[in-house]
């Protein structure tokens, strides 16, 4: 029963915190400014690159110890078809970054504060598989997964605040309503819950491919700091700052996931 526990409660923190930090666009009545969001941005890497370190890849080889010295094998290769599933998601899903007008993807008819939205729910995907992967791990009875999975969530939890703000205070600019703009951020963390769920089944059920689940949610989140948060804290315009918050959110998860692992 403590495990079920756990497990809910992991998977709610990280839709939770996503919907507190989009209700701080009912108390702004501008969009943050350019240096709060290098900050934010550059703690969400931060976050994002530990806990693909400590949560994902060394559990990955530490899975794969029966291939001897081969057991980087799954975390090499399932690290680089997470990147690649978020080329295929760039590619079939029509969506565009805040602050830019460039539309990625095919070619569609959807309202701007649409494909601003798929941006961000597309990104969002690798977090919640991240976290079902995890809880799967731990579900296996594998010695401290449990706790190591819970600190995960937290992780994810404590950088999707800022980042739930991230996107409702643009989209209160782009939609003209605050109420609508809370709405799209929520909905936007609403994909991680229903993806970490997808996970945990699908690695309950193929548990010989735990290495190589763990390692394919590293890649995808690894990808996405590169491709996106890095580029979009505007580290050259304020590189001290961003940089500050890329390794602040890596030491703050690291020690969760020294602390309860």
């Amino acid at each position: 029963m403590k495990e079920q526990l756990m497990i809910v409660l992991g998977f709610s923190i990280i839709f939770v915190a996503t919907t507190l930090g989009s209700a701080i666009v009912w108390f702004f009545k501008k969009d943050i400014s350019d240096k709060v969001n290098a900050l934010f941005l550059g703690f969400a890497a931060g976050i994002m690159v530990a806990a693909s370190v400590w949560s994902l890849l060394i559990p990955s080889m530490e899975g794969a110890e029966a291939w001897g010295r081969w057991s980087f094998v799954p975390a090499f290769v399932g690290f680089l078809f997470g990147g690649l599933f978020l080329v295929l998601l760039d590619h079939v899903v029509p969506h565009m970054h805040s602050g830019t007008s460039e539309v990625e993807g095919p070619r569609s008819s959807l309202k701007k504060s649409t494909k601003m939205f798929l941006a961000v729910t597309i990104h969002n995907v690798p977090e919640g598989l991240a976290v079902g992967f995890a809880f799967s791990a731990a579900a296996l009875g594998e010695s401290g997964a449990l706790v190591s999975a819970l600190a995960l969530a937290i992780g994810i939890a404590i950088q999707n605040f800022p980042e739930g703000a991230a996107v409702a205070l643009p989209m209160k600019a782009a939609t003209g309503s605050r109420l609508k703009a809370f709405l799209y951020g929520m909905a936007s963390g609403a994909v991680e819950p229903i993806a970490a769920v997808a996970g945990f089944f699908l690695a309950s059920a193929l548990t010989a491919m735990q290495p190589w689940f763990l390692s394919f949610a590293a890649g995808a989140m690894v990808f996405v700091v590169a491709e996106d948060l890095i580029p979009d804290s505007h580290l050259s315009s304020h590189p001290h700052l961003g940089t500050w918050g890329v390794m602040f959110g890596f030491a703050v998860m690291m020690v969760l996931d020294v602390v309860f692992g």
